[in-house]
């Protein structure tokens, strides 16, 4: 699979649940699987950067669940996943050499991820006459997802 498809999927998945993607390309670059050590993205694969995030993507992921928690389309929510969808997509360009390549699709699919995600997390949330079910279908398919997109790295 391309590396700028790969990229792309990251940031869908950064645009589902923000904190999952750097997670993810954390825990690959750590494990050796997402060659970064030359590139100015190496901190992804330090020692304590895959623990920090996957703590902060836990976080997210509690918080997702509470009913005074913003629309991921308010511009502090949408940016912060540009954000981390970008670097996430930028590390796996980066590895291969096409760091503003990674960048942009990981760009790109974020914004895919943020209003496709919320449209159909929204229409799930209708047919189930609540939300719960539907985040939690949308936390499986972000962690599946990337959990699916690293293994691709490897």
């Amino acid at each position: 699979m391309s590396v700028y498809v790969l990229a792309l999927l990251i940031g869908v998945v950064a645009g589902l649940r923000a904190m999952t993607a750097p997670a993810a390309v954390s825990w690959a670059a750590h494990l050796g699987w997402l060659p970064l050590q030359d590139t100015p993205l190496a901190f992804l694969g330090f020692t304590a950067t895959p623990y920090i995030f996957t703590v902060l993507a836990i976080v997210e992921l509690i918080t997702d669940q509470l009913p005074k928690t913003p629309s991921r389309t308010v511009p502090m929510q949408f940016g912060a996943r540009l954000v981390l969808g970008g670097l996430s997509g930028a590390a796996i360009g980066a590895a291969h050499g096409g760091v503003g390549n990674g960048l942009i699709a990981g760009l790109i699919g974020v914004v895919i991820g943020t209003v496709g995600g919320a449209r159909v997390r929204g229409a799930m949330a209708r047919a189930f006459g609540r939300d719960q079910p539907a985040a939690l279908i949308e936390d499986a398919v972000a962690i599946v997802g990337a959990a699916l997109i690293v293994m691709a790295l490897r």
